[in-house]
């Protein structure tokens, strides 16, 4: 049900947004100029799409200017986040303090929905329970969401199980040190980004023990990875590629991120070879 909220301390804006009559509200991400590159470049006129991992809604609202019919999808003011255990659990304190993160979220969801007369929904849950009620879609998207997962497999098999044509995975390049062979030839990424790719782990742990940071990263993913879960699960056509997007925390930077644009194919078709 839609919620009425106008008070902008209540609000948390994570991706930076520009509305008319109320002003710029900074975020940590500063995504404008940059959507169609985050989004792999689709058509979105007339498409209905699942937006996994919405926060305030920036991606969520830009979309629905560019002619889609979006359903919002992030979790809840009483939904449990998915923290790193260290010591084995998670508190109680720790939980209550992204609650109240996730309340400040949904309310600037709401506040920009408000203000922008949108006709966009939005659905609260565990990304690994996305209901079949929201029945399927043309397009799901997830931005930037599958670091911050336990299971970031278990969670695309879920969302992507409603979408008939595509799915649009963006998230952050893996970096590595340049004294392994990975970090020096990620160093000529600009030469040939899919060979970079091919050096690096699919997958690195990032919680470290000793220092109980990052609470809630799992993981660096490379697009190689991404591109063999989405075709284990159909979506065996696709297309990667890089952009670099702002980043305002603690200082403004750009990051270098990826994004893989899968769709619904036989997974005979699909073929991964060496460059």
């Amino acid at each position: 049900p839609a919620r009425a909220v106008d008070n902008l301390d209540e609000c948390y804006f994570y991706q930076t947004t520009n509305l008319a009559g109320v002003g710029l509200q900074t975020g940590e991400w500063d995504l404008r100029g940059g959507v169609d590159a985050y989004l792999g470049g689709i058509a979105l006129a007339g498409k209905s799409v699942l937006e996994v991992g919405t926060a305030n809604g920036f991606l969520c609202f830009e979309m629905e200017a560019r002619g889609a019919n979006v359903i919002a999808y992030d979790l809840g003011e009483h939904d449990d986040w998915d923290l790193v255990p260290f010591g084995g659990d998670i508190t109680v304190e720790q939980q209550a303090e992204r609650h109240e993160l996730a309340r400040k979220l949904n309310n600037a969801w709401w506040f920009t929905h408000n203000a922008l007369k949108s006709s966009a929904r939005v659905v609260y849950g565990n990304v690994y329970e996305v209901p079949a009620s929201i029945g399927p879609v043309d397009i799901a998207t997830f931005g930037s969401i599958l670091l911050h997962l336990r299971d970031p497999f278990l969670a695309l098999q879920r969302a992507t199980s409603l979408v008939r044509e595509t799915v649009v995975v963006t998230d952050m390049l893996p970096v590595f040190p340049r004294r392994s062979v990975a970090g020096m030839l990620q160093s000529f990424r600009r030469f040939s980004p899919r060979l970079a790719d091919w050096a690096a782990p699919d997958i690195t742990f990032i919680p470290n023990a000793a220092t109980r940071l990052p609470v809630d990263t799992w993981w660096r993913i490379s697009p190689i990875l991404v591109s063999r879960y989405l075709a284990v699960l159909g979506f065996a056509d696709q297309v990667v590629t890089y952009h670099r997007q702002t980043y305002n925390h603690p200082t403004t930077r750009e990051i270098p991120m990826f994004t893989v644009v899968a769709r619904r194919a036989r997974c005979e078709k699909y073929s991964f070879s060496s460059p």
